[in-house]
């Protein structure tokens, strides 16, 4: 893999800000010509650095009002049980995000749902279902204060 430049950095910030930008305007943004910065563009995607291009949706269009982070706990640590239950997690669209953490709890969910009734139904119907979940912990989101806009290129 190669080491990242000022000019690659440009463009992974640039095109996460808008990943739809025609190769033109990024080279001007970064101050290339077309050919270079297309060369480069192709680079980056073949290299890995960049995993796939996106639409950011609007949750409130889509009326998805909740935003709930759920932290899950096993009473049995059990590697078997652990894969059916991250395989799961994999097919459910409603968790946006899922993360393996350290501390009290096993897992950090990240859900979206319409409305608190909904989200209560997802919970019992579905999450406290999924294989070797023994507690759930629900924290609601008041607020949006920062999406996601990106990894750092600082």
């Amino acid at each position: 893999m190669t080491d990242l430049d000022r000019i690659d950095r440009a463009m992974l910030a640039a095109l996460q800000q808008d990943g739809r930008m025609p190769v033109a305007k990024l080279a001007e943004r970064v101050g290339l010509s077309e050919t270079p910065c297309a060369r480069r563009l192709k680079r980056l995607e073949s290299e890995g650095f960049i995993d796939g291009y996106r639409a950011v949706l609007s949750r409130k269009a889509l009326q998805l009002g909740v935003i709930a982070f759920a932290q899950v706990r096993f009473s049995v640590h059990d590697r078997a049980l652990s894969d059916r239950f991250e395989r799961e997690i994999r097919g459910i669209s409603r968790i946006l995000s899922c993360h393996n953490i350290s501390g009290t709890a096993d897992y950090l969910l990240q859900v979206v749902a319409r409305d608190l009734d909904e989200y209560g139904e997802f919970l019992r119907d579905v999450l406290r279902t999924l294989p070797g979940v023994t507690a759930v912990e629900s924290m609601l989101s008041l607020r949006e204060i920062k999406r996601d806009s990106g990894l750092p290129m600082a």
